[in-house]
């Protein structure tokens, strides 16, 4: 099995932007019914989200949480040799977003940039990647910056995915340090089962054409074109109650820990009948487990460092709460999945940025 024990670095702090409009699940007409359109919030537990406004992309949220958090941090810009950009969002199909952001950030010219094209596991996925590279190369400093802005390809008449999906950017500041315990991951893929959540034209495979910008009606409720997002529910609802429970046990049997030496489990924010389950599953307390889908439902990539900026800024930024004990795991496209074991022991968690 994938598992990683990655020493010798630590996070410094972490960021994150959501867009300034706020769109509730309330005031939506896409549900046939009153009765279905409250069954669907009091089921996925989300209320409201963040709709990028045009123009803006998932690039310019990250960029943001970036900038506060190297500001916040003290950070000479010149120092930051590696960035890793998590994202399916990218401002280009070429080049790679990272090389636009590593100029607009300006960082040096030595510094290494790369994408990673991965959805709701992406920020774990990214960890384990940007801190095996700075525990290897010595890097001082690193960015690791993961964002979205799914609802551009979601269609706003498929009531499946649109009322579940919001827009979001984060940034994850880590450090080489000496003698740092670091990071424990578990890592592993489902690709069987990829087409439960797919875009299926306008790559390679299936090129764009006049006959991807056609909607076809699935059934009641459900329009769209083959550009936008099309979800399995049942399956992503099978992978998540079982993998993710599977991953969590297994990076506690591997490293000899148990959920009580946890402070916090940040899951991806899927939906909260699902992540409820898996919460039961693990047998975790509830006041262990935060949520953010109630005001900006499901933002792939940036999700769980959203979740710690919006929900636990406050706990672990107090003087008294410091060396937190964190388990991460990421799930979904692909189906892409991973769990992380962390601490923040003096980390800056910066206020919550609106663009």
């Amino acid at each position: 099995m994938a598992f990683q024990e990655i020493n010798n670095v630590r996070i410094a702090g972490l960021a994150a932007c959501v867009p300034a409009k706020v769109e509730e699940n309330k005031d939506l007409s896409i549900f046939p019914s009153p009765e279905e359109k409250l069954k669907f919030m009091e089921t996925t537990g989300v209320e409201r989200r963040r709709i990028a406004k045009p123009g803006v992309c998932a690039s310019d949220l990250c960029f943001a949480a970036a900038e506060k958090l190297i500001t916040e941090l003290g950070w000479e810009v010149k120092e930051i040799e590696c960035l890793v950009f998590v994202t399916t969002s990218p401002d280009y199909i070429s080049p790679a977003t990272s090389c636009i952001l590593q100029d607009r950030l300006g960082l040096s010219k030595e510094c290494m940039s790369f994408d990673i094209s991965l959805g709701c596991s992406g920020w774990v996925y990214g960890l384990s990647i940007i801190s095996s590279i700075v525990a290897a190369s010595k890097f001082r400093k690193a960015l690791l910056l993961a964002g979205d802005t799914t609802t551009q390809s979601k269609s706003p008449k498929d009531k499946s995915t649109w009322p579940l999906f919001g827009d979001a950017g984060s940034a994850t500041a880590i450090e080489y340090c000496e003698d740092c315990i670091g990071l424990k991951t578990h890592i592993a893929t489902d690709g069987e089962n990829y087409q439960a959540i797919i875009i299926e034209d306008g790559g390679s495979r299936h090129p764009f054409s006049l006959e991807s910008l056609k909607e076809h009606e699935y059934k009641e409720g459900i329009i769209r074109n083959k550009l936008q997002t099309t979800m399995n529910g049942m399956d992503v609802f099978s992978f998540g109650i079982s993998k993710v429970p599977q991953s969590v046990k297994s990076l506690f049997r591997k490293f000899g820990f148990a959920n009580t030496e946890i402070d916090f489990f940040v899951f991806h924010q899927a939906n909260k009948y699902m992540n409820e389950i898996i919460r039961k599953k693990l047998d975790i307390p509830v006041e262990k487990v935060p949520y953010s889908l109630k005001n900006f439902g499901n933002t792939s990539s940036a999700s769980i460092p959203l979740t710690i900026v919006s929900e636990l800024r406050e706990v672990i930024n107090s003087t008294d709460k410091q060396g937190l004990n964190f388990v991460a795991c990421g799930f979904g496209v692909g189906f892409s999945y991973g769990s992380v074991m962390f601490s923040l022991n003096h980390a800056i968690c910066c206020s919550l940025i609106e663009l």
